[in-house]
């Protein structure tokens, strides 16, 4: 070899220098994410821009409704309703995107957009045209004496859940936004009329839901990551694994967001029958199965049989999981801010309480980008608690979690159950981690395989496992505590927040 070959060689090697090892980049990665997060959340920029969101907010409800002594209320209604809106965004949403993100699927950034734009487009095109006054019929509009008493129980009400949903954030606790309103309707009907107000058969079946949300999604999520590790992780041939079974599960994933959107997504556009919910669902998991299986096989063409090929497989479903959970939350869940808005508002403009309301669009605008705001300022604490925190994620941990989410709503609607979405994520992930830590020292097919190959990268010894537990216990015991108090709290806050205006009245 000649000289100037020899340093054309040595240049080519000194410029492209050593390889990173995986450590490397996934710290490298985090660093990304930690900057954009920092960029997003720091500084004076978040409480400016939510400052002058609900300043919109009113100006927006002043230039639709006008002046008047009734119409000032509805000003302050749509401030605090603008209000709760940031909160849902900041502390809800990111238990649609957190697990990508903590599975490395979507950057922090990438979520952010995707959940944003999903959202808003969930609440506007699907959020419904009608809302129910009373969150979830705890209450009988009939006992309250007057629309007056009603706009400042709403009102206390909202506040409350409002209060209460920031605070959960500020501590860095994923709570039910739809049980903050509850025990905010609860609390300030309470102190305006007195406990008969409260259909209490109804309050149980949501304190029941405490425990049913958390552990049915944990249940679900923990059966499918079985399935992953017994058929896809822990086999000899991974590839082939791979192009029978990922297409399967994806189409479960899309016949499942088909029946949810059918059922609950598009009742502002479409309202089906039993028996096309079920074509509807069918065709979306067939349609899919078909073109999924030549998509994977050929992705999966040259692939290593490892389980870095895996979890690249499951990266692009898991997005699109990520961005319909996204899209049928906002589609659900922007009734919280807006449903006791609307109901001011009717309120004060006829005189009268209505158990049923019609929103307007200006209402609707209102929820839909306060959700989207809420998450681009706020949002990435709770995003990396949900995501990184609670138990380590990657692709296909991730994808049962959303696939959990999507089948446990469905179940709970068949059953009538008024299940929390938020309960029901962050109880997928503890399921995950904890169905880890059981799998990890008892599976004897795991063992088998990592005597086998000491390369295998999902091994953890047992000695290392018994050092550090895969559910993280300060946050489980924060978050269930978080979630035990919030329909008490928030039903103090808005009964003394009621009892507080009466006073000053």
């Amino acid at each position: 070899m000649s000289r100037e070959t020899e340093q054309t060689s040595s240049a080519g090697k000194a410029e492209s220098g050593p390889r990173k090892g995986s450590l490397d980049k996934d710290l490298e990665k985090l660093t990304h994410i930690e900057a954009a997060s920092r960029t997003l959340s720091s500084g004076m920029a978040p409480p400016v821009l939510a400052g002058l969101f609900l300043a919109l907010s009113g100006t927006l409800a002043l230039f639709y409704t006008g002046a008047g002594t009734n119409n000032v209320l509805i000003v302050i209604a749509a401030v605090i309703g603008g209000y709760m809106a940031l909160n849902i965004g900041a502390n809800d949403v990111a238990n649609n995107v957190g697990p990508a993100v903590g599975a490395r699927a979507l950057s922090l950034v990438g979520a952010l957009v995707i959940a944003a734009v999903f959202e808003s487009a969930g609440a506007l095109l699907a959020g419904g045209d009608v809302v129910s006054t009373i969150s979830k019929g705890i209450i009988d509009p009939a006992q309250v004496p007057d629309s007056e008493t009603f706009i400042w129980a709403m009102m206390a009400a909202l506040t409350a859940s409002a209060l209460w949903v920031n605070l959960a954030t500020v501590l860095g606790a994923p709570v039910s936004t739809t049980h903050s309103v509850v025990g905010g309707v609860m609390g300030a009907g309470i102190a305006a009329v007195g406990f008969s107000l409260v259909n209490w058969p109804t309050m149980g079946a949501i304190a029941a839901s405490w425990v049913i949300s958390p552990l049915l999604g944990g249940v679900i999520a923990a059966i499918f990551l079985a399935f992953i590790k017994l058929n896809l992780i822990y086999v000899p041939d991974k590839i082939a694994a791979a192009r029978r079974w990922i297409p399967l599960l994806v189409a479960i994933m899309a016949g499942a967001f088909a029946c949810y959107l059918s059922i609950k997504g598009f009742k502002r556009i479409w309202k089906p029958d039993g028996l096309t919910i079920g074509a509807i669902t069918a065709t979306a998991f067939a349609v899919t199965w078909l073109i999924m299986k030549p998509v994977i096989h050929r992705q999966s063409v040259g692939m290593e049989n490892r389980n870095q090929s895996l979890r690249r497989l499951f990266r692009i479903p898991l997005i699109c999981a990520a961005a319909l959970l996204s899209f049928a939350h906002g589609a659900n869940d922007v009734a919280n801010a807006i449903g006791p808005l609307a109901a001011i508002m009717h309120s004060a403009q006829f005189g009268d309480v209505a158990a049923k309301v019609d929103i307007p669009l200006w209402v609707m605008l209102i929820g839909a980008f306060g959700i989207s705001l809420g998450l681009f300022l706020y949002g990435p604490r709770l995003i990396r608690m949900v995501g990184v925190r609670i138990t380590k994620m990657n692709p296909m941990r991730a994808y049962c979690v959303a696939l959990s989410a999507a089948l446990t709503v469905i179940v709970a609607s068949w059953l009538g159950l008024p299940v929390s979405s938020t309960h029901i994520a962050v109880g997928a992930i503890f399921g995950i981690g904890f169905f880890r830590e059981y799998f990890t020292g008892t599976s004897s097919r795991r063992k088998e395989l990592v005597r086998r190959s000491s390369a295998d990268d999902e091994f953890v010894s047992n000695a290392e496992m018994t050092r550090r537990k895969l559910v993280r216990r300060s946050h489980f015991m924060t978050i269930v505590a978080a979630w035990v108090v919030t329909v008490p709290a928030t039903a103090l806050i808005s009964g003394l927040i009621f009892l507080a205006i009466s006073f000053a009245l």
